[in-house]
């Protein structure tokens, strides 16, 4: 399809999706469907709702965050549950800003603006359609023309709960153009818009000398003051301020504690009832959602203030921190590096990985609890399971630190620096060691970190190329074996008659005697060793795997050499150890013969075909296992 052809669709949804009649009949929509009528906290939350949840680990995981933050669903969980479901309910922590604490570079920007292009996008939907009266700058509920003294039985007729007051604008409109007949009031459907200045108002601080309230509320509209003679005709003012155009939708505040104090004060207000003071005119209403961001820093500062006491206790504070998951840090970085023009130089399997250990490791703090070490930790936050640790030893580590993943290495330090190793002249490929060498070189220039920390990560660039050799030698390992499928389909079956005969109280039959001896302890236990079965759980895995293969059985399917995860990676590191002899003399062989090249072009087209290498770096990478089998 055609780009033009495209622009004709949209186009013709936008006249689809168009709608315009008078307030009689949008109140006989309202009838049919209250959800017209819902508030701004309200529409945020069926927003995210609306893309679904999973459930993990007992966790809800919101989809509508899937694709641009990663790591974070414990925090994004709370702020969702605590504050946006909260608020849908017109609990009090509506009346309430949002602020969003955390680390530079942790996710924040990222997720208010997500929540802007996701109400531009909801407002386009049957669900999340938007109405107002047509004409208002502020985009107003058009269930405002009812007057108070009339709401009650509104209300009770219509299912829903109207708060708050026509701006003067639309009542000035009510009487002079429509003669007070609420009913001919034109509404029309709008659309929520960033660039159209609808629904969604941003304010940055600036200049406190140069910046003006105005910004915020509006200003005196000089060129017409002189034809309609007074400040406090509705005619006369521009109702642009970033709060009025944010109603009905979000208003952003970045930055929000470096705010002149000036600025602020319309919160106060706008918070805890709903409408701001703007010009000569009396209070007006507002229903917006108010998000703010900071640092740590800037927090703590605002606190220690005891005149910000009244602003602070209408916050709801949240905690954004960074993320400590090593595989969703590496989605983070593919994200950023995808956004780039670097696609034509390859990034080596594992190296994106071999930055995100080092980053979350950066991040992590030691555990009190006996034997667990942080890389220990870093696995078991990834979803790895440690011998001699369960579930809730995860939870109470993930609860010992309430301020765990606020410090450490952001992201933007990692891919500033992975930039500078893709931006290198003539490179064709980056590996791990690339990375890691780049963001080791880039610690000396980093301009925040003491002598101490450079130290303490200069040890986690170290632990992550140890991480990153065990992930090497893996993977040539597995290229290795697969040259050796049937010697592993072999250990596999041998492996398999001695647990039965072990778990059965049986003999097993040698295969080159012919006598029935005890099952092979020796074999067992040198595979079993591998996956790290200590003595005393020996026997429960044993019979987890011959429950595993009747369950087979019974079924009719086979139980083969790669149905069983550990049990594979198991053999696969048993034959390797016995092979390594010859994978050693094959990879740091610099003549080799006819036999080991044979061998070499097999690996190089197992990594290249099934795991991602190219030429270059499935080359380097057999030479750097080479060198480090041969240490």
């Amino acid at each position: 399809m055609s780009i033009f052809k495209k622009i004709s669709d949209y186009r013709a949804e936008n006249e689809r999706l168009a709608w315009k009649g008078t307030f009689a009949e949008y109140y006989e929509l309202v009838r049919k469907n209250p959800k017209l009528a819902m508030t701004a906290h309200s529409r945020v939350f069926h927003m995210i709702a609306s893309k679904g949840t999973e459930e993990r680990n007992g966790q809800i995981r919101y989809k509508f965050f899937d694709n641009d933050i990663f790591g974070l669903d414990r925090a994004l969980e709370k702020l969702v549950e605590e504050y946006f479901h909260s608020s849908a309910r017109r609990l009090d922590v509506r009346k309430r800003i949002l602020l969003l604490m955390g680390p530079v570079s942790g996710g924040k920007s990222t997720l208010v603006t997500m929540l802007k292009k996701g109400l531009e996008e909801y407002s386009r939907t049957d669900d999340g359609a938007v109405y107002a009266i047509s004409g208002c700058p502020m985009h107003e509920d058009p269930l405002h023309l009812i007057p108070s003294e009339l709401r009650a039985d509104a209300e009770k007729e219509l299912g829903v709960k109207i708060e708050g007051n026509l701006c003067p604008s639309c009542q000035m409109r009510l009487k002079t153009e429509y003669g007070g007949r609420i009913e001919d009031v034109m509404v029309e459907r709008v659309f929520i818009s960033e660039v159209d200045r609808v629904g969604i108002g941003t304010f940055s601080p600036s200049d406190p000398k140069s910046q003006d309230i105005a910004d915020l509320t509006g200003s005196i509209d000089f060129s017409t003051i002189t034809e309609y003679g007074s400040e406090s005709d509705p005619r006369a003012y521009r109702f642009d301020g970033e709060l009025n155009k944010a109603n009905r939708g979000l208003m952003e505040f970045q930055e929000m504690l470096k705010c002149d104090e000036k600025f602020l004060w319309n919160l106060l207000s706008l918070t805890q009832e709903g409408n701001f003071k703007a010009g000569r005119f009396a209070l007006i209403s507002a229903d917006e959602l108010i998000v703010a961001h900071t640092n740590e820093s800037e927090y703590k500062s605002f606190i220690a203030n005891k005149k910000n006491e009244a602003l602070q206790s209408r916050m709801i504070v949240m905690q954004i921190p960074y993320n400590l998951k090593v595989s969703e840090e590496e989605k983070i970085y593919a994200k950023l590096i995808r956004q780039s023009d670097m696609n034509h130089v390859h990034i080596a399997p594992h190296a994106l990985r071999a930055a995100a250990i080092f980053s979350i490791l950066t991040r992590l703090k030691e555990t009190k609890k006996q034997g667990m070490d942080l890389v220990k930790k870093m696995r078991m936050y990834d979803g790895e399971s440690i011998e001699g640790y369960k579930e809730a030893d995860l939870k109470e580590m993930q609860n010992e630190y309430a301020e765990e993943g606020m410090t450490g290495i952001d992201p933007r330090y990692v891919i500033n620096r992975i930039s500078s190793a893709l931006i290198r002249k003539d490179v064709q490929c980056i590996n791990a060691l690339d990375v890691l060498r780049a963001l080791k070189d880039g610690l000396d220039q980093h301009p925040s970190i003491t002598k101490e920390e450079r130290e303490r990560y200069l040890n986690f660039i170290s632990v992550a190329r140890k991480e990153y050799d065990e992930l090497a030698k893996k993977e040539i390992q597995k290229a290795f074996v697969y040259s050796f499928e049937e010697s592993a389909k072999t250990l596999f079956n041998n492996y398999l008659d001695n647990i039965e005969a072990f778990c059965n109280w049986q003999k097993i039959k040698d295969p080159l005697t012919g006598e029935n001896v005890d099952p092979d302890e020796r074999l067992m236990r040198s595979i079993e060793e591998q996956i790290g079965i200590s003595e005393n759980a020996k026997k429960a895995f044993r019979e987890e795997i011959l429950i595993r293969m009747s369950s087979y059985q019974r079924k009719g399917k086979k139980f083969e050499y790669n149905t069983h995860e550990r049990l594979r990676e198991a053999i696969e590191k048993k034959l390797f150890t016995d092979l390594k002899d010859i994978v050693k003399i094959t990879t740091s062989s610099k003549t080799p013969d006819e036999q080991q090249l044979k061998r070499i072009n097999e690996v190089t087209a197992r990594l290249i075909e099934d795991n991602g290498y190219c030429p270059v770096c499935a080359n380097e990478l057999l030479r750097y296992v080479g060198s480090l089998l041969n240490r």
